[in-house]
């Protein structure tokens, strides 16, 4: 049957104008050969099944929404009601009220019918009819043992909301206050808890290194290789001469990475120069990690499996085992290495105008760092220039370059939100003992520039060729969304101007963020704004990238970390050498709808789980400051408190029924709480004075109280 049928028929249902078919007429629009005839029937069946369709009594076939049905992932809240986001991309979320929950579970994919309506002031409510998928079938938490007969693990999640009954068979050696994985055997019946066994203990409830791995094990991060994949990377050995023959030989270059202090996975090196005719020609060199990751192979399992790295405060967890991303793959200084090779040639106005990809072979001259770079073109540090005086003139250049680049990205509307970075730092027993500013200077703002310019033309160039491939597109946002935000930044005097066209441009964006950049409101219509942007996905469709203003995009250029882009060198490979013939195009298109969807997925696992940890250490951090008070700003309001970020990033609530000196109503339309008394408001943007009262480290929360609001 058709690669991505699924996709295709989901999407023609959906469609509003479609009126339901038979399954044997749908059969027919998708020319399904009679022999597959009973097997496209139980494919329709599984979708039923799964709740993404409805078959009438009549045989006919229509989407859930047509038959008054809500289908989609339930989302639980500790106070015992919950939420399921719709599958459908514009729908509201559906409230679902405690007494309606039925058994659901937190990530349950479930189908609910509507049985209130939704009105301007409230958004529907519903009831669940159906569990069509248990999607959680492990859950981490902390044990407590009852007596000798059973006992209970309490979710680190606070969104499952019953405990996990063990009986005594299946402690495992499990104690009272140790961080266990408990697996689900029995899901819950009505007025009974879920039931379940321990199948690891990962340690003592406090331990650091328990906390982290806890939170690596609740977002399904594989952390140590399987030892048949372990044994597989160490058989890999360094390229040999035999193996460069046939690619372009780049050694005389002068190659160079520019990274952070601590990279050890160094998979993009670059070379720029200036040409005769005033343009000027960049080489972006990356690993060549497909020519050891072999489609199929252990290794290769395992890095589909994980699909990204995650890069945790004091952790790496990598996709590809350290004899590979630190060793063989990594573009180290002095040494040969394989690498597919972007060479372009850029006009003054920033334009690709010719370039070229090929397999090529390396020797990086230099391993610069972000620091090392951006002293030389910054303050011209005399000890570093006299150092690296062979490719000064490189630096020089590369700078010239990528101010071009970067004014011609912002021209076209790309959005750049000045987010203030930090970075947590740990002394020697693993304990936060600082929160320093991490500040983004030329050389990472350089090295940014070339990677997009990159991406973008791979992208560009294979789309052209309409060859399978994985883009990474971030959609418009929608209508509603900007609605919001139009009315936000309207309470600040600043307006969202989006011209002729429906759809927002990105430089309607861009050019509120210049307005407010350096003002008080800066991080707070920065927040809200990107709150109101759709996330970035990849997808086999080249949809476009509305952050970057761009039509053509793609990553390419991080092999060693992200499966999307080994995944394109494949294709690349594949292309360059004339072997993607209609057998080969068959494969990718089945291989890269799954590798978009799954990639995206561990993505988000990845990014919460990052998210997890730098709160956890933030929370520990803020616990040896409880008392202290400090300057903030109101990052967001909700109808129960106000969050205020400090300079650090760190973020803690103020509880409105803990602010004593007036009762406070929140207003949702103008975003902001106001004393009923007083008339006090505070708003989003707003500096506030605060102290430190509590922190919660199992719940990662930190409490403050509003002392006095600042001019």
């Amino acid at each position: 049957m058709l690669p991505g049928l699924k996709e295709y028929l989901i999407g023609l249902i959906n469609e509003p104008g479609y009126s339901p078919l038979k399954v044997e007429e749908l059969a027919k629009i998708f020319d399904i050969h009679k022999s597959e005839r009973p097997m496209f029937y139980n494919f329709i069946d599984e979708l039923e099944e799964d709740g993404y369709l409805v078959k009438t009594k009549k045989n006919k076939i229509m989407s859930a929404s047509q038959a008054g049905l809500f289908v989609g992932k339930f989302v639980a809240h500790e106070k015992g009601f919950g939420f399921v986001e719709s599958d459908e991309e514009f729908e509201k979320d559906l409230f679902i009220p405690a007494d309606y929950i039925e058994t659901a579970m937190h990530g349950d994919r479930v189908v609910a019918e509507i049985i209130k309506e939704a009105t301007d002031e409230r958004r529907a409510e519903g009831k669940i009819l159906k569990i069509v998928k248990r999607e959680v079938t492990e859950v981490v938490g902390t044990f407590q043992k009852s007596d000798k007969r059973f006992g209970f693990v309490v979710p680190d999640n606070k969104k499952f909301t019953k405990d996990i009954y063990i009986p005594k068979a299946g402690f495992n050696g499990a104690n009272t206050g140790d961080k266990v994985v408990s697996k689900i055997t029995l899901y819950p019946r009505p007025g009974k808890k879920p039931e379940g066994i321990i199948t690891e203990v990962i340690g003592k409830k406090g331990d650091r290194y328990v906390e982290i791995d806890s939170i690596v094990r609740a977002n399904n991060l594989p952390d140590d290789f399987p030892k048949k994949v372990q044994r597989e990377a160490e058989q890999i050995t360094a390229p040999t001469e035999e193996e460069f023959k046939n690619r372009l030989d780049l050694r005389d270059l002068d190659i160079f990475t520019i990274d952070g202090d601590d990279a050890k996975d160094l998979d993009d090196a670059i070379s720029v120069e200036k040409l005769k005719n005033g343009n000027y020609k960049l080489g972006v060199h990356i690993a060549d990690v497909t020519n050891y990751v072999k489609e199929g192979s252990k290794i290769d399992k395992e890095a589909v499996k994980r699909a990204t790295s995650v890069y945790l405060v004091d952790k790496v967890i990598p996709m590809l085992p350290k004899e590979l991303s630190n060793g063989v793959c990594s573009l180290n200084r002095g040494e040969d290495k394989l690498a597919l090779s972007v060479l372009m040639e850029i006009n003054k106005q920033g334009t690709v105008v010719d370039h070229d990809i090929k397999e090529t072979v390396i020797r990086s001259k230099a391993r610069m760092t972000y620091t090392e770079v951006s002293d030389i073109l910054e303050k011209e540090d005399e000890k570093l220039c006299n150092t690296f005086s062979d490719l000064l003139n490189d630096f020089k250049v590369a700078e010239e370059l990528a101010r071009i680049l970067m004014k011609k990205r912002d021209n076209r509307g790309a959005i750049d939100f000045n987010f203030p970075e930090s970075k947590i730092v740990l002394d020697s027993e693993g304990i936060p003992v600082d929160i320093e500013p991490y500040e983004r200077r030329i050389a990472n703002k350089m090295i940014e520039e070339f990677m997009l310019v990159t991406n973008e033309t791979v992208a560009e160039h294979f789309y052209w060729l309409t060859t399978p491939f994985v883009y990474r597109i971030h959609e418009n946002p929608s209508e509603e969304k900007i609605e919001t935000l139009g009315r936000f930044v309207s309470s600040f005097g600043y307006k969202i101007n989006n011209g002729k066209d429906e759809e927002v441009h990105p430089k309607a964006l861009q050019n509120v963020l210049k307005k407010i950049s350096g003002k008080p409101e800066e991080s707070a219509i920065s927040a809200i704004m990107l709150r109101s942007l759709r996330q970035a996905r990849y997808s086999p469709s080249c949809e476009g990238h509305f952050g970057l203003a761009s039509k053509y995009y793609c990553h390419f250029t991080s092999p060693i970390r992200r499966y999307p882009d080994l995944q394109i060198h494949r294709i690349i490979k594949e292309t360059i050498n004339g072997r993607m013939d209609k057998k080969a195009k068959a494969h990718f298109d089945t291989v890269v709808s799954y590798i978009s969807d799954h990639s995206s997925e561990q993505e988000r696992a990845a990014d919460l789980a990052e998210r997890e940890v730098d709160d956890y250490y933030k929370a520990v951090y803020m616990e040896k400051r409880i008392g202290r008070e400090y300057e903030g700003t109101v990052s967001s309001i909700t109808n129960f408190g106000i969050f205020v970020e400090l300079p650090s990033s760190v973020e803690g609530l103020a509880r409105l029924s803990d602010m004593n000196d007036d009762y406070y109503n929140y207003d949702e339309e103008n975003f902001c709480v106001l004393g009923e008394r007083t008339k006090k408001m505070y708003r989003v943007g707003d500096p506030v004075r605060i102290k430190v009262v509590n922190v919660d480290i199992d719940r990662k929360e930190i409490d403050f109280k509003i002392l006095s609001k600042l001019n």
